[in-house]
Formats: structure tokens, C-alpha cells, sequence
């Protein structure tokens, strides 16, 4: 799987924080939907750092593991 980087996230719209985040512990992911080549990723508190193009697929498969119990958030 080839990720790419976008080096500063700031440059895209529409983040919204994973129904996965916890608020509780500060650990906090945001993604993009709907973004025209993969899902950018990037840490809620670092809104100006880096971000992770994941390619779609990838995506899917993590997110229904977790929904599956597979992976612990």
C-alpha cells in the first residue's frame, strides 16, 4: 500500500473528527469524506501538520475491523 503525505492539512476542507476519537484521552483523528482520491487523515491537534492520503479501500477495511471489534481505537 502506497500512502502520500500532504504536508500541511490545512490546505484541504471539511475535516470532521472519526466517530472513533475519544475526546476522554485528547486522542483525536479527523478525516475528510468524499475527497476525489483517498481519505486524508490527520490529528486533531495538529491542524497545520502533516496528513495521510490512505487509499479508499484501505480505509473501508480498517474502519469495518474496528467495527468488528477487530482493532481496540
Amino acid at each position: 500500500m502506497t500512502e502520500r503525505i500532504i504536508p500541511s492539512a490545512s490546505s484541504l476542507n471539511g475535516w470532521r473528527k472519526s466517530s472513533f476519537s475519544n475526546s476522554e484521552s485528547g486522542s483525536c483523528v479527523e478525516v475528510i469524506d468524499h475527497h476525489p482520491t483517498a481519505v486524508p487523515v490527520r490529528d486533531s491537534k495538529a491542524p497545520h501538520g502533516p496528513a495521510l492520503l490512505i487509499p479508499a479501500a484501505s480505509w473501508t477495511s480498517f474502519v469495518i475491523a474496528l467495527k468488528d471489534g477487530l482493532l481496540t481505537p
